[in-house]
């Protein structure tokens, strides 16, 4: 062979491996709506910073007359690249040959991929595409899945790790996704299930669709499975690449600061009439939000779960902060099993990768009833304030309105650590709304008269800052159109803060 030939075998490999499972598959993927893995990675990475690592591997099965079908790549795309400039690992599954299935080799090309990405500090993006593990290969597969859970977890907080599921996903396949920091999907395209319709049929007798059981509607507004969900691949390829310029590549480095030509200082005057003078009637938090942080630019996490809390991602003077936020728009605001685990979740992300906490409260309490007690509203609460209290990244609090009871304990509150807290002139900072703190104090009843009395005394001593703010509760009262400089200043002065919790191997969070 001479040297012209060696050069040509190389390329014949290659286009080989970039073939996956041949035009006829490639145009059944495209049929169904679905991109190929390479198409996929080519819209998520920058363009031509995308480097492929083992793309002549193939699966070492005997079985089955498997000998006889081998294909580079076997499957599986894996490699690095950039991400608005910013080095990047990523593999994608290949469902136009053998339908994505998970072999030993397919795992060891995406444990390789994890163990570089924790050595160089740098996210990890799966794809995901796959009929779940490669029947023929038996417990090699199952090794193979349960070394990529164990890399999700040893590189848990250490660096980010997305998965977006592009197809299916299902059995032992949705575990490697829910170690994973966030989970995108596309209406429709995706589903993820540990058992589908057929086994649930056989199993419970109940009829349930694909889509129902495990579609992104069903994970992004139920279950809270997801974090993220886009109306096609598009769409959702560009908010990961989005998600990711708020995130820094490790936990060792800071979020990535964007230039703003937002004023700093910068007074809004229309936050002096959002919070209403009437105690009970609803606002939306997010016109809070979008007034204060730079350019209206707010990434909601899990918007269609638990809305009764606001999470996501914005930016103040440039540096990218987690936000925190009761809507009373929902449920008056109220905590309950799902708000608490879906904030307490957000928060120790951002506590592990360095990015503030401002946590806006208007907060009634947590919501009272059978179904919420039986299902362990105390156990699921207490992450919460678990997660606030562990987190030692600057944390700011702003209270705009209610901040009852042990929900106001568990908001950020300067008594779990909070470094700047500060009040709206309409917050209530007390034990219980005034109605109900009457009816307990004078249990032996009054007459209307001086019930009204009563109710007024305590909403003057108690439904305002001012005796917080003369105990040292609330460093500040403020008005709200002050808000967004305020909380830039707290920033600034916070962003040496050094704070470290005792050495231990781990907490022991109520789960």
């Amino acid at each position: 062979m001479n040297l012209q030939d060696k050069y040509r075998q190389l390329e014949e490999f290659n286009a080989k491996a970039e073939e996956g499972g041949g035009k006829a598959r490639n145009e059944k993927q495209h049929a169904a709506g679905k991109k190929t893995a390479r198409e996929r990675i080519n819209q998520l990475i920058d363009s031509g910073t995308f480097n492929e690592i083992d793309k002549l591997m193939t699966h070492r099965n005997y079985d089955f007359g498997m000998e006889t079908q081998k294909v580079l790549g076997d499957g599986l795309i894996s490699g690095y690249g950039k991400v608005n400039g910013r080095l990047v690992y990523v593999f994608a599954q290949d469902f136009t040959v053998f339908g994505g299935s998970l072999s030993r080799a397919n795992a060891d090309k995406i444990v390789k991929i994890q163990e570089l990405a924790l050595k160089m500090g740098a996210p990890v993006i799966g794809l995901n595409d796959s009929g779940g593990a490669r029947i023929q290969e038996g417990v090699e597969s199952l090794a193979g899945y349960a070394d990529i859970f164990y890399n999700n977890v040893i590189s848990s907080g250490v660096i980010p790790q997305i998965s977006a599921i592009l197809g299916p996903c299902a059995g032992g396949a949705v575990y490697s996704p829910a170690l994973t920091d966030f989970i995108f999907m596309v209406n429709e395209k995706s589903h993820m299930f540990v058992t589908g319709p057929e086994v649930i049929k056989t199993v419970t007798h109940e009829d349930v669709t694909k889509e129902e059981l495990g579609g992104a509607n069903t994970h992004n507004a139920k279950s809270g499975v997801a974090h993220f969900n886009g109306s096609d691949e598009d769409q959702t390829l560009m908010m990961i690449r989005e998600l990711l310029s708020f995130l820094p590549s490790n936990n060792l480095e800071d979020p990535p600061v964007k230039p703003t030509v937002d004023p700093s200082d910068r007074m809004e005057e229309s936050l002096q009439e959002i919070v209403p003078a009437d105690p009970n009637k609803p606002y939306d938090m997010h016109d809070i939000i979008q007034n204060v942080i730079d350019n209206k630019h707010f990434l909601e996490v899990q918007q269609q779960y638990a809305q009764n809390i606001i999470v996501g991602f914005a930016r103040f003077a440039g540096k990218p902060v987690g936000i925190v936020a009761n809507q009373p728009a929902h449920l008056a605001g109220v905590l309950d099993i799902n708000s608490s685990v879906k904030a307490a979740r957000f928060v120790r992300f951002c506590d592990a990768f360095n990015l503030p906490l401002i946590t806006f409260v208007d907060v009634p309490g947590f919501l009272p009833g059978t179904s919420q007690e039986f299902g362990g509203i105390i156990k699921h609460g207490a992450k919460l304030l678990y997660a606030f209290a562990e987190a030692t990244v600057p944390k700011i609090t702003v209270i705009t309105r209610k901040a009852y009871g042990g929900a106001y304990d568990v908001m950020s509150s300067k008594h779990i650590g909070a470094d700047v807290n500060l009040a709206y002139p309409t917050s209530e900072i007390a034990v219980m709304g005034p109605e109900g703190a009457i009816n307990i104090i004078h249990r032996n009843g009054l007459s209307p008269e001086e019930r009204a009395k009563a109710v007024d005394d305590y909403r003057e001593k108690f439904a305002n800052p001012y005796k917080a703010a003369s105990l040292g509760y609330i460093d500040e009262i403020i008005n709200p159109r002050d808000t967004r400089k305020k909380i830039i200043d707290a920033l600034d002065m916070t962003q040496n803060k050094r704070k470290s919790n005792p050495p231990k191997k781990h907490g022991n969070i109520p789960l």
